[in-house]
């Protein structure tokens, strides 16, 4: 998304954790070391990793009448109980998925003064660095990020797009343009799940917002006092993760109050439910709260995709899914408004949705 501009803001120093991982500290900084309360489980103690509801593109695309239906089923299920699924024969070259997974990691082990060339200035969520950091006694993600914003082309900041990798920008382009539809087509579907005509959200989006974050995770030496990423809901309709192979099983959902790690299904995108989708159904589909936890001796990458409205849209519920028995629940918002919000706050739960809802009227 687009730089914000806002006043200055002091986050004080912020160590690099892939420059930490390689001088091995014999003690974790202080400022990524959580509270009691936000540390994450250790791993025996969680459920075995869950395979979310998987969703068979090719189904829904060329499937008979049964294998459409039931997929259709299955989709609604996903969307409407857990907010998370993944998509399996998504039609994307998988090739292309191991390109844009090689010059993501070819990327990161970049010296650290040419990756530094492309700065994630603070309050801002494009160029390298950690987002979301708005002063200088918060606790930090163990995490390296690399964002740019890609769709509508005004968003887009060219000095922050990296001569290196050689075709880092090329696959970037090919692999953006292809997820792109896909976040089209699921959006079609999900429509016809709601009862709504299959190009309903592509015609209310406009020229739909789009932009991609590069994560990495380096092993650390005690992941049960760290986060690689706060919990947080998306502001996305969708997102669209990509997990890099072999990394650790990183990503966490919070289902009926418990964090439960997913593990991404082979050649899988990993698709959540953002906090604009859980506004336009009124609430029937929510947006999840996530996190990334870290591993002793793993790494992890992940890239994902934010794929939202346009930021002149009007957004609030729509009015097909308001009645008496299920009121409403979300103001009226422009979209740009609310993107400008969500980037400069903390990631802190689904604190930012507060933004949309409805005040509940105090009793006379």
């Amino acid at each position: 998304m687009a730089p914000v501009p806002i006043s200055p803001i002091n986050v004080g120093h912020i160590d690099d954790v892939q420059e930490l991982r390689k001088a091995r500290p014999a003690t974790i900084p202080e400022r990524f070391v959580r509270d009691m309360t936000e540390r994450p489980t250790p791993a025996t103690a969680l459920q075995s990793p869950n395979t979310v509801p998987i969703i068979d593109f090719s189904r829904l695309v060329r499937g008979n009448k049964d294998e459409y239906e039931s997929e259709m089923l299955q989709l609604t299920r996903a969307c409407e109980e857990w907010g998370f699924f993944q998509v399996i024969n998504h039609g994307i070259d998988l090739s292309l998925l191991e390109s844009i997974e090689k010059v993501a990691e070819d990327f990161f082990v970049l010296p650290l003064e040419e990756k530094q060339k492309y700065p994630m200035l603070p309050g801002t969520v494009q160029g390298y660095g950690q987002a979301f950091v708005f002063s200088e006694d918060q606790k930090l993600d163990w995490c390296n990020m690399f964002a740019l914003g890609l769709e509508p082309h005004f968003i887009r900041v060219p000095k922050l797009w990296p001569a290196k990798p050689l075709k880092f920008s090329e696959t970037v382009e090919v692999y953006s343009g292809e997820v792109r539809k896909l976040c089209q087509h699921l959006l079609e579907y999900i429509a016809m799940t709601l009862n709504l005509r299959a190009d309903f959200f592509e015609e209310m989006f406009g020229v739909a917002v789009q932009a991609i974050r590069m994560n990495y995770y380096p092993p650390c030496a005690r992941p049960d006092l760290v986060l690689g990423l706060s919990p947080h809901s998306d502001g996305s309709a969708l997102t669209v993760l990509q997990q890099g192979k072999g990394g650790s099983v990183g990503l966490q959902i919070l289902k009926d109050n418990k964090w439960m790690p997913i593990q991404p299904a082979p050649n899988a995108f990993v698709i959540n439910i953002g906090d604009t989708l859980e506004v336009l159904t009124n609430g029937k589909y929510k947006s999840v709260e996530h996190r990334a936890v870290t591993h002793k001796e793993k790494d992890r990458l992940s890239i994902v995709t934010f794929y939202a409205p346009s930021y002149e849209i009007e957004l609030g519920p729509i009015p097909e899914l308001v009645d008496e028995n299920n009121p409403c629940k979300y103001r009226t918002y422009n979209h740009g408004e609310y993107s400008k919000h969500y980037v400069t706050s903390k990631l802190q739960g689904k604190k930012t949705l507060e933004f949309a809802k409805v005040e509940s009227k105090k009793p006379t």
